[in-house]
């Protein structure tokens, strides 16, 4: 038997309980019977159990669970959370010693006398050695990794149509596509040129901003399987002394994670992805401090100006720019049922209007819930961007509990002119209803002359007729009709450079006063 069918044979018998239990939730003698209710403790439980299976299997389904922890449109809100809490921190000698991987790509370079081991995850494993310019943080894949992964990922891919069989129709079509997305991340995030390109990138743009550090890369002593780059150390941003004798304090701390996070994903248009504690520390001087960009995306300018319309809609309360802004961001398909769409996100807004306490991972909830009956899904960029929001709202909330996310979310988009204030929102709404507009107005004074000439020649009959049963009614109500909609055009030609207003009012007033005078004769 190959390694993979065994492999494969492994996971499906360590999952299967996992699926007999969901199928009894959708019908009790699972094929036939009714639903099952199950309460949150018994899902948050089996959440638990899952994630400890995912432990065991190793570095791909660690990455799969923590993937999973960000796609709402596949894994209920409660799985979420604990997938969310998946940490990868393994001892160095699992699945091979990654010294070895050190000796052959730097062993002429480095004394490695002096490698110390400091940190471990289940893809790679850190360490400090001493090189001439100072102390150098080593970040190496760990031996045969890769294989590893990639059999793995095939393992998960032939495991996509036996995963089908147990959601609901309506996930189906994010389950379809998630395999791809996943592979696209992992792998990824085994290529350290990739990371090494994306950190001197993010660090080239905050270059001019001493309130961020991010280490240094060495590309002579980097490869793909090594990642060389400048030691520096910092007091993890949760840790209860973090913020001592520094002139910072937490909820400023927050807002610069924040804003910094905001920065990268929408105006340089390349972030780092994985905003956990273990990623964010506090210097001596008060910086921030950001390391790991294992987890990081580049992303293209239409994507950029298709989140910024994402958030400019939810500002502005606007459902069909919301609608536009989901289709464009590729979340939903473009023959969507816009008018069934735009129902459903009328709600998600409505739900959410006039409450004190809403958080970002409450807008992604609500959104996603609402919308699991329309075949939607989300891209890997956009994933990697939610799961900025979720994790990093968390690191803000552990600072400051009463840190308010989007309070500084909307600031940071005034400030950078990528939406506008309520005041300009209406200008612009108004301005853009007046074009629209322009090409009806031009119109109405050539139409009204030759209203005028039908007029003078005897040609414009007006006639009113009773409705109903009611007698005769107002036999003059023609004159008020005249009067009323001659004022209405003396108001629009107000606007234009000849005075037709002037003839048009004359003309209301003789109609005004001849319905006057026949009502009341």
């Amino acid at each position: 038997m190959s390694g993979f069918v065994r492999r494969y044979l492994l996971v499906v018998f360590r999952f299967l309980p996992f699926a007999v239990a969901f199928l009894r939730d959708r019908h009790r003698f699972l094929l036939f019977g009714p639903r099952r209710q199950v309460d949150e403790e018994v899902h948050r439980r089996r959440a638990e159990q899952v994630r400890d299976t995912m432990l065991e299997l190793g570095p791909a389904f660690i990455k799969v669970g923590q993937v999973l922890s960000t796609r709402p449109d596949i894994v209920p809100a409660t799985y979420a959370d604990v997938f969310g809490t998946l940490q990868d921190e393994i001892p160095e000698d699992a699945g091979g010693n990654p010294q070895t991987v050190v000796r052959e790509e730097l062993a002429d370079e480095l004394d490695l006398s002096t490698l110390d081991p400091i940190a471990g995850g289940s893809l790679a494993f850190v360490y400090v050695v001493t090189h001439s310019e100072g102390q150098l943080a080593l970040k190496v894949r760990r031996p045969g990794v890769k294989s590893v992964i990639e059999r793995d990922l095939r393992v998960i891919r032939g495991l996509i149509p036996l995963v089908s069989v147990f959601v609901e129709e309506r996930q189906q079509y994010s389950i379809q596509n998630v395999a791809d997305d996943f592979e696209e991340i992992i792998l990824d995030e085994l290529n350290f040129d990739r990371e090494r390109v994306i950190m001197a990138e993010i660090r080239e743009n905050f270059a001019d901003d001493n309130r961020v550090v991010i280490p240094e890369v060495y590309e002579d002593l980097s490869s793909e399987r090594v990642l060389a780059m400048e030691y520096l150390t910092g007091r993890k941003i949760t840790d209860d002394d973090a913020f001592d004798d520094i002139d910072i304090n937490p909820h400023e701390m927050a807002t610069r994670v924040t804003k910094t996070y905001l920065e990268m994903g929408l105006v340089d248009g390349v972030f780092h992805a994985d905003p956990h504690p273990g990623n964010l520390a506090v210097t001596d001087t008060g910086q921030l401090l950001i390391f790991d960009f294992g987890m990081s995306e580049r992303l293209p300018a239409t994507i950029q100006e298709d989140i910024v319309g994402l958030y400019r809609a939810l500002v502005r309360r606007d459902v069909d720019a919301l609608v536009d802004a989901l289709i464009a961001l590729d979340v939903l398909e473009a023959r969507v049922n816009r008018i069934e769409v735009r129902r459903v996100l009328a709600l998600v807004i409505e739900n959410l209007e006039g409450r004190s306490d809403i958080t970002w991972r409450m807008i992604i909830t609500e959104l996603t819930t609402m919308l699991r009956d329309f075949p939607f899904r989300i891209p890997p960029d956009v994933m990697l961007l939610i799961r900025v929001g979720t994790v990093g709202e968390g690191v803000c909330r552990q600072l400051d509990p009463e840190f308010d996310f989007l309070v500084v979310v909307r600031s940071f988009l005034l400030e950078q002119g990528l939406i506008e204030s309520e005041l300009e929102a209406l200008i612009q709404k108004s301005w853009e209803d007046v074009q629209r507009s322009i090409p009806a107005l031009a119109r109405v004074p050539a139409r009204f002359d030759r209203t005028l000439d039908q007029f003078e020649r005897g040609e414009l009959v007006v006639r009113t007729e009773p409705v109903g049963e009611q007698g005769p009614g107002d036999q003059n109500l023609g004159y008020a009709v005249l009067a009323g909609a001659l004022i209405v055009a003396a108001a629009i030609f107000s606007l234009h450079e000849r005075p037709y207003e002037v003839p048009a009012s004359i003309l209301a007033a003789v109609f005004l006063l001849v319905y006057l005078a026949r009502r009341y004769r």
